[in-house]
């Protein structure tokens, strides 16, 4: 019964984003706790109910985690099945160790109180243990209501999760044997709250311009298996130029492309560069991600995966390196020992990648200075800009070939949607397959490029809104709620 709650919790998330069916696997697995918790092995049970959870869930929600092994199955198909069941297995630990401590004070009147704050700070340590992983927070259920994701600029995901895992653990009070409505009504009644707010919030903030700016997107669309072989470079390269230079009703002065775009090392490529030079002219700007290798004065070498930002004339005018890798796709833990066993990162490069020092805002000529972002970056709720420096807007290249062809880059398409409204930035989202986009700091999509498609996304760049309170305090609010959680957890198991 928890791998099925898991399952149909799952549900709510993109591409289906059916939010009653996150808010009932909630009320589930609080139903199957209250049958564990008249066990004399209380806490055992729950820990299995709560892995039992987490699997289901992330098995179904996260199914493409599959599709990067299949990029190239000679290399990588034989460890499908152990990631079948340690990749949903291990994320599961986490909402096992939140039931297992709700075990701990389980009461009546307290238990959705408590389960709330047990899953909530869950969810916090899911997206901060070792390298973390915040995918499909509770919060991204509300993917179909963009009001109600408003709600993200004060409190972020984290606090608009806390708030999700009430309102759906609350619903068990209309099943089990209190049968009282008057929790799920009262966060029902805050939820509604919170979507007219959201929506005046929408209507009085219209979309404003940066006058002057023009963005062009380019998603080239090349499939992840054909990217490098050496008979189809000069193909891959000739869709990013021709996509570039299309004739446009308004001239683009920045064009953004995705991460890794030119299928060549353009350190070493001058007659590349050469091209980027003609593509900029005197007063245009190229984004594009491209690995970046370095030869540090201690000795050896070190590969980067960067996003470069060319000036007029191709000049060169920063570099930013990617500082959140992806484990077993960019660089191997425990590499020595795993790759005795035939284990490799995904990333077909030699070693493993060297990680960045942290988010960093760029200038740019002519336009508001920008925070690049590369790949899933954007995933991390309160560090994609750097501190102290806010940037005028994000630019996150990303090739989501590399999550399937269906629910993981809208999954990530979403997440990029609530970085926008946390930060009250616009991002421009260049896409090698897609899905390449302009938002808004409002989190509203005013262009768009499907997946699997080829083409461009040319879109004025709209303006940043106010410093959003979430971008000033970070998840200060989400631990304020977290600790006012406990406090009435207490308070109600005393009473």
């Amino acid at each position: 019964m928890s791998i099925a709650a898991g399952a149909v919790y799952a549900l709510g998330f993109a591409p289906l984003g059916f939010f009653p069916a996150l808010l009932l696997g909630l009320a589930a697995l609080v139903l199957v706790l209250d049958g564990a918790m008249t066990r004399p092995r209380r806490t055992r049970t729950a820990f299995a109910l709560g892995w039992g959870f987490g699997f289901g869930q992330f098995v179904v929600g996260m199914h493409w985690i599959f599709y990067p092994f299949l990029v190239d199955p000679l290399a990588h198909a034989w460890q499908i099945p152990f990631v079948a069941l340690l990749f949903p297995g291990g994320l599961a630990l986490f909402s096992a160790l939140a039931c297992l401590a709700a075990a701990q004070f389980w009461r009546p009147r307290a238990r959705i109180l408590v389960f709330t704050a047990c899953y909530a700070a869950a969810e916090w340590l899911r997206g901060h243990v070792l390298t973390g992983l915040p995918w499909n927070l509770p919060a991204y259920g509300w993917g179909a209501s963009l009001a109600i994701l408003q709600s993200a600029a004060a409190i972020g995901a984290y606090g608009l999760s806390l708030l999700t895992v009430l309102f759906g653990a609350s619903l068990a009070d209309l099943f089990g044997h209190l049968r009282k409505p008057v929790l799920p009504a009262m966060a029902a009644a805050l939820f509604v709250a919170m979507w007219i707010g959201g929506a005046a919030r929408l209507a009085s903030t219209p979309t404003q311009f940066v006058p002057g700016v023009q963005l062009r997107l380019v998603q080239p669309n090349v499939p992840q298996d054909q990217k490098y072989v050496r008979s189809l470079v000069t193909r891959n390269w000739r869709t990013l130029m021709e996509l570039s230079q299309r004739p446009a009703r308004i001239a683009p002065t920045i064009i953004v492309w995705p991460e890794a775009a030119p299928p060549v090392l353009l350190q070493r490529s001058p007659d590349a560069l050469a091209q980027i030079a003609m593509l900029t002219g005197s007063s245009r700007v190229l984004m594009t991600g491209n690995q970046r290798v370095a030869f540090p004065e201690s000795g050896g070498r070190q590969v980067f995966n960067s996003l470069f930002v060319f000036g007029p004339d191709g000049a060169r005018l920063a570099a930013y390196d990617k500082f959140h890798l992806v484990p077993f796709g960019e660089f191997l833990p425990m590499e020595a020992l795993l790759s005795r066993i035939g284990v490799s990162k995904l990333v077909d490069f030699p070693g493993s990648f060297t990680a960045g020092d942290g988010p960093h805002t760029i200038a740019l000529p002519q336009a508001p200075s920008v925070g690049p972002l590369i790949c899933y970056e954007i995933l991390f709720p309160g560090a994609v800009t750097e501190k102290g420096t806010r940037p005028g807007w994000l630019a996150n290249v990303t090739d989501d070939s590399w999550f399937g062809p269906w629910a993981g880059p809208r999954q990530h398409f979403l997440s990029a949607r609530v970085r926008a409204i946390e930060e009250g930035l616009p991002v421009a989202r260049a896409a090698n397959t897609g899905i390449s986009s302009v938002i808004d700091g409002d989190g509203r999509v005013l262009a768009v490029l499907d997946l699997d498609k080829t083409g461009i996304v040319d879109s004025p760049l709209p303006q940043a809104q106010p410093e959003t309170p979430y971008a000033r305090y970070g998840d200060l609010l989400f631990f304020v709620m977290l600790f006012a959680m406990g406090a009435l957890s207490w308070a109600a198991a005393r009473k």
